[in-house]
C-alpha cells in the first residue's frame, strides 16, 4: 500500500487509490464529460462511520496536496454525512451509507458513463 503520490498516476487515480487505502466502500467513478459542464468526473464512495468518512477525505486531500493539487472547495467535513471535495476537473463525494442511499447520486447521474474501478491493491 503506497502512501506517497505516484508521478505516473493522474490526480483522479490518486484519489481513487487514497479512498481504497482507507477501505472506502462501493467506489464508483462516473465520467460526466458528455452530460455536465461543471466537472469531468465524480468519484463516489462510502464509509461505515463518520470517522471513516473523515479519514477517507483526509487521505484524498493529503495525497493530492502532496502532488501539488488543493481542493477548490470542501463541504460537509464536520458533519461527515456527505463530504464533498471539489478539484474542479473532478469532485470526490464521500458519504455515510445512509446519506448515500438518500441522495443516490448514481441514479441522478445515471446517464453518465461508469468507469471501471479495480479493487486490486
Amino acid at each position: 500500500m503506497s502512501t506517497k503520490p505516484s508521478s505516473s498516476r493522474s490526480p483522479l487515480d490518486e484519489a481513487v487509490e487514497a479512498a481504497k487505502d482507507k477501505k472506502a466502500l462501493d467506489i464508483v467513478l462516473l465520467n460526466l464529460e458528455e452530460v455536465a459542464t461543471f466537472t469531468d468526473h465524480f468519484l463516489i464512495c462510502s464509509g461505515t462511520s463518520s470517522r471513516q468518512v473523515q479519514s477517507i477525505a483526509d487521505e484524498v486531500e493529503r495525497r493530492l496536496k502532496a502532488g501539488g493539487l488543493r481542493a477548490a472547495h470542501i463541504e460537509g467535513y464536520n458533519h461527515a454525512e456527505w463530504v464533498l471535495l471539489d478539484y474542479v476537473d473532478f469532485v470526490v463525494h464521500i458519504f455515510s451509507e445512509r446519506a448515500r442511499g438518500f441522495y443516490d447520486l448514481e441514479r441522478l447521474w445515471r446517464t453518465a458513463r461508469r468507469v471501471p474501478v479495480s479493487n486490486e491493491e
